[in-house]
């Protein structure tokens, strides 16, 4: 009757503690929090600011400057987007990823990148060229306007190209040389007509490079677009496995008869870490004496491109075996190095005859590699000497009594 009543007091408790538990937690999720965040905003307010209001380019050299639409009033809106001024000569539209954007819903208190996109004709020359920009919300009560201005500057000895654009977001991509590298170029056809664009790369010596289109995986030799459409072309990138850290440029080049443009992407590699270890013969089976020392050869090799530092050995044994390494740890190993490590297993005194594993472990920071032995546990062969004196004992007694009791 007492258990019962205990369980039934616990039972209880654990229901309280339940039931204050999910108040707390409906507490602080409760949407008058979120309410009480709101009322610390205007009623209405809405911003457009691009990231960098003056930027300074190359003649011929097309601009792409993030554009941060902020609504922070206490309602959602709908803002309506617009160019107000473009200058002579340029082509200028807000974007996303792949379309034009004229108008965009945003919630209370958030914001939305876009991308103010502005291409300078043949005939533009150098000089300053501002770009008027305006959000307007879409009952027309609240208006933020801002400007972009684009300063333009002659490059001498450098041809443009002419009839094609070629735009990458991030030109240098930086990783192992065990890794696969993916580039984004944005291609798009500034001729007048339809035409068959060429792809082709020129990277480093036993370096693999294929095109792509975006978001599939067949590789690519050519791209057809028409007028004035783009299209994201992926660049995949493998390094040769052995080689050594650095930066090495890639080179890419997409023409048509017509038209021709070229675009420079650069690879950092930081190296890769590979560990490999094991014994010269391959074997890793061990005979041992009971109490007795056995002594083992292992490698160990860095297999990477990128040195290994502070390379430490463990190991696990049976109970009371020692298991030394010498040297006990290797301090560096440059890629491509190979150095010996001398194992010595000692059995302990009572182990019985018969097979056991050891686990040996090398470890290098990021990478390690295992090595499991089988030792086999033989007895001492003077054991056996005293074993055979012992039977030769026994038969020359038994010849002794066999001989004296014949006498009789």
């Amino acid at each position: 009757m007492k258990l019962k009543q205990e369980a039934s007091y616990f039972s209880c408790l654990l229901s309280i503690i339940l039931i204050v538990t999910v108040c707390f937690i409906a507490g602080t999720c409760d949407p008058a929090l979120g309410k009480e965040k709101k009322k610390d905003l205007p009623e209405r307010s809405i911003s457009v600011s691009p990231e960098y209001t003056g930027v300074i380019v190359s003649q011929g050299e097309d601009v792409s400057i993030d554009l941060d639409v902020s609504n922070g009033g206490r309602k959602d809106e709908d803002i309506e987007l617009k160019l107000t001024s473009i200058p002579d000569g340029w082509k200028a539209r807000i974007k996303t990823y792949s379309y034009g954007v004229t108008g965009v819903h945003i919630k209370s208190g958030k914001s939305k990148s876009l991308t103010l996109r502005a291409e300078p004709g043949e005939n533009v020359g150098p000089g300053k060229y501002t770009f008027g920009i305006e959000a307007r919300t879409a009952d027309g009560k609240l208006t933020s306007k801002s400007h972009v201005t684009i300063t333009v500057k002659e490059k001498k000895g450098e041809k443009k190209s002419k009839g094609i654009n070629i735009i990458t977001s991030y030109p240098v991509l930086r990783g192992p040389a065990d890794g696969k590298f993916e580039f984004s170029l944005e291609v798009e056809n500034k001729l007048d007509k339809d035409a068959i664009f060429n792809l082709t790369a020129k990277g480093p010596e036993n370096w693999e490079i294929n095109f792509k289109p975006a978001y599939e995986e067949k590789f690519i030799s050519s791209v057809r677009l028409k007028s004035d459409q783009s299209q994201s072309v992926a660049v995949e990138v493998k390094p040769y496995p052995w080689a050594k850290p650095g930066e090495y440029p890639i080179h890419v080049k997409v023409s048509s008869p017509e038209a021709k443009g070229e675009a420079s992407l650069m690879v950092t590699l930081t190296g890769n870490y590979k560990l490999d270890a094991g014994t010269a013969n391959g074997l890793l089976s061990l005979n041992a004496l009971r109490g007795k020392p056995a002594n083992l050869s292992v490698y160990v090799k860095n297999s990477g491109s990128a040195p290994l530092n502070n390379i430490r050995f463990l190991s696990v044994k049976p109970e009371n075996w020692k298991v030394k390494f010498s040297p006990e740890k290797i301090d560096s190993l440059a890629s491509q190095e190979l150095k010996q490590v001398e194992v010595t297993i000692t059995p302990t005194d009572q182990a019985l005859i018969g097979d056991y594993s050891v686990l040996l472990t090398i470890e290098a920071g990021r990478v390690s590699k295992s090595i499991e032995l089988r030792v086999s546990v033989n007895a001492s062969a003077a054991w056996g000497w005293i074993g055979i004196g012992i039977i030769v004992l026994v038969v020359a007694g038994l010849a002794f009594l066999f001989i004296k009791v014949g006498r009789r």
